[in-house]
């Protein structure tokens, strides 16, 4: 179960489902999120752009009809495979794997005897369990597994709450074969656009702040940005910020800086842009949210571990990774301006060294098929 259209989620599910069907699972893909249709050129309730992209995906993966689309527009109408065949289905599969927590439970998959919540956004969970919001109680404990990228859950140093759910840790698998240069569409940096460019892609600013123990852990991510705006200037590297919801103010204020800013949603539309867009860059740059950073969760980024896969060098601020993956070769974590910008200068000193660390740690430990094989092996499937 997921939720698509948008290119990073839609690798971040392609990624999950490539795992399965290479350990020899058998794999359909059900969007069923009880939430309206996306698309990007018009407000109006037409599930038709969400229905084409999730067959152009299935079609591009090769799960072809495996799948389906519950259009809560048209009163929870089934797309992709009949109504009928995804009620047969409900009833015979072993496990349903709720990839970030994207779907409510209802009825109908609460008869599937392993049910996985795989939660990519720690934080807001664990705090809202904490404070007895029966919502969130009640959502958990919808599943029988529960899965969490925020890998130092538990450990010494984190400082989310422990909730009375037994959560695993897990990151994002990756196909590190689909990275490979010979698997892409012809990469942006061979038509000579941004190889010499340190880049990401985010949106700009969001909402879903919350307050624990006094202290307000924030979402957004122009909050991060703020404290490195003068790194462009600081630093000969260029960088360039593919960006969502950001207004014409920010922008201005970040080109000022130094930062070249282009359109995500032009890169978000279909997963080869996106992917051609990360193969191109010289590597990634980027912040990451407050919650994650200051609760020390150990979280990283599914849009990183690409970067890695493509061989591309990440710097990314620190959310208490170094318990968990090798840093200081393909992989920096930095705190302070000066770590950043030292980070740059390390890369660009011996770039190829970096390049290679890089695809080695995607390889070690983001392949799809270990990911996915321990989550099924801890789901007792």
């Amino acid at each position: 179960m997921g939720r698509t259209p948008v290119a990073g989620v839609a690798w971040q599910a392609l990624h999950y489902i490539e795992g399965m069907r290479r350990l020899g699972y058998g794999v359909y893909y059900l969007e069923d999120t009880q939430t309206w249709p996306y698309n990007p050129k018009t407000s109006r309730n037409d599930s038709a752009y969400t229905v084409k992209y999730i067959d152009r995906l299935m079609t591009w993966c090769g799960l072809g009809d495996r799948w389906a689309f519950c259009d809560v527009s048209q009163g929870g109408r089934v797309k992709g495979i009949s109504e009928l065949q995804l009620s047969s289905l409900l009833k015979e599969v072993d496990a349903i794997i709720n990839v970030t927590g994207s779907s409510e439970l209802r009825e109908t998959h609460l008869q599937v005897p392993v049910r996985v919540y795989l939660e990519t956004d720690p934080g807001v969970p664990q705090i809202e369990g904490s404070q007895g919001n029966r919502y969130t109680i009640d959502f958990l404990a919808a599943h029988t597994h529960h899965f969490t990228f925020a890998e130092n859950f538990g450990q010494q140093g984190c400082l989310l709450p422990v909730v009375p759910f037994k959560y695993r840790p897990t990151r994002q698998p990756v196909v590190v074969d689909w990275w490979q240069a010979d698997s892409r569409s012809k990469p942006n940096h061979e038509k000579g656009s941004n190889l010499a460019r340190f880049t990401t892609i985010a949106t700009w600013k969001q909402s879903n702040d919350i307050v624990w123990n006094g202290e307000t852990y924030t979402w957004s991510k122009d909050r991060q940005f703020s404290q490195f705006l003068d790194l462009p200037t600081r630093s000969a590297q260029a960088f360039e910020l593919a960006l969502g919801g950001c207004d014409s103010k920010a922008i201005t204020l970040l080109e000022s800086k130094g930062w070249k800013i282009s359109d995500a949603l032009k890169l978000t539309k279909d997963i080869l842009p996106y992917r051609d867009f990360i193969a191109g860059s010289r590597g990634e740059f980027t912040v990451t949210k407050d919650q994650y950073v200051r609760l020390r969760t150990g979280w990283f980024s599914d849009r990183s571990a690409c970067y890695l896969a493509a061989g591309r060098p990440a710097i990314t601020q620190d959310t208490g990774i170094g318990n968990i993956l090798p840093t200081g070769e393909g992989l920096f974590a930095f705190n302070t301006m000066d770590q950043a910008l030292a980070a740059v200068e390390a890369v660009n000193v011996d770039y190829e060294k970096h390049r290679r660390a890089a695809r080695a740690i995607a390889d070690e430990y983001f392949r799809a098929e270990s990911i996915v094989g321990k989550i099924f092996k801890d789901a007792g499937l």
